[in-house]
């Protein structure tokens, strides 16, 4: 039997287990997720017979292995295409059509998180949600994860890391290994730059009429980065009512990332009101919200660290290793990840 561990059930530790499900038949393989949910940042939410997708907006169909995981290998009763284009904006609130594009824009009726739900519901893995790793362990030739309640977990003949760069460089670098390579793999890791998101979900009783599916800015001036329609996913938002996905700019989102959520949420309503010249908007009838911190990466890691981390049975898995934060990326990446695992073993 081959037994391995996994950090975090993101979209790519999804394609990873369900690589090496399919190619290792005596894979026995443990995820260990901290939050209630999988798949990351592609995240969803339901209320009030609403469902929305406040991380990742969409899959696009840019990568042709992803299209055929999504489209022929795992069941794809509910997955929709937004068939709305994508305009965009400027500092000045000047909005203009975007340029064509032939690409699906994918999500589900049900949201994103069908995506890991689907491929590990292809598998035989274990999923412990609500379960945060706080230490990592070489004993011999196997791997042991503590989490915070001081459960050990493993032995493991493979470990796999799916948390961002910065809280993979932190489990790296407390890790009880001594390996020579550690130093190298840290620091490559922990050199991956983030940009912070700040979410603003907001609910109207009333339909947003716009012939587009989104806005983004162009310039990298605005308070907003993204704004999106969320009733133009079919299956998302009852008819007569609006849904806008709002992401604030990297820049505001990391200068307001502490402030009280009631005051970003007025402040992220004031201005897409103001974009959208609508003043209505400033009043959404219901909220939410959702501060990532770890947004999205800005480049790859360097290749050679997590190469010799591999020889040593340790993957590292995300949208930061080929450093696009798409998920149709951290899909591919968990895909390519789990066949060398399979090969390894």
């Amino acid at each position: 039997m081959t037994r391995i561990g996994i950090v975090g059930a993101g979209a790519a530790a999804a394609a990873t287990t369900y690589v090496v499900d399919e190619a290792v038949p005596d894979a026995d393989v443990t995820i260990l997720e901290k939050s209630r949910g999988v798949c990351g940042r592609a995240a969803t939410r339901r209320r009030d017979n609403v469902t929305y997708d406040y991380g990742a907006n969409y899959v696009r169909s840019e990568d042709d292995r992803v299209v055929e995981l999504l489209t022929e290998v795992v069941d794809d009763d509910g997955l929709v295409d937004v068939p709305e284009p994508i305009w965009t904006f400027t500092e000045d609130d000047d909005v203009s059509e975007g340029r064509d594009d032939d690409e699906y824009k994918w999500t589900y009726r049900d949201g994103l998180t069908q995506i890991a739900k689907r491929l590990l519901g292809e598998t035989d893995a274990t999923v412990h949600q609500e379960t945060r790793v706080e230490t990592v362990r070489r004993d011999g030739d196997t791997w042991q994860l503590v989490d915070t309640d001081g459960e050990t977990w493993g032995p493991f003949d493979v470990l796999v890391l799916n948390p961002p760069a910065p809280q993979t460089a932190e489990l790296l670098a407390d890790a009880d290994w001594d390996a020579d390579i550690r130093p190298d793999l840290v620091d490559a890791v922990a050199d991956v730059d983030y940009r912070p998101v700040w979410s603003a979900i907001l609910h109207y009783p009333f339909e947003i009429d716009r012939p587009y599916y989104a806005l983004i800015n162009t310039d990298n001036e605005h308070e907003i980065g993204w704004v999106a329609r969320e009733e133009c996913k079919p299956g998302h938002v009852p008819d007569g009512e609006s849904l806008l996905v709002v992401q604030a700019s990297p820049e505001w989102s990391a200068a307001n990332h502490d402030e009280p959520a009631d005051a970003n949420l007025d402040e992220l309503a004031r201005r897409t009101a103001t974009l959208l010249d609508d003043e209505r908007l400033a009043d959404p009838d219901w909220t939410d919200h959702q501060g990532w911190r770890y947004g999205l990466p800005e480049g790859a890691v360097l290749g050679g660290p997590l190469q010799s981390a591999e020889e040593h049975g340790l993957y590292c898995v995300g949208d930061w290793v080929p450093g696009e934060g798409r998920i149709h990326a951290a899909l591919r990446n968990g895909l390519e990840t789990g066949e060398r695992i399979a090969y390894s073993v």
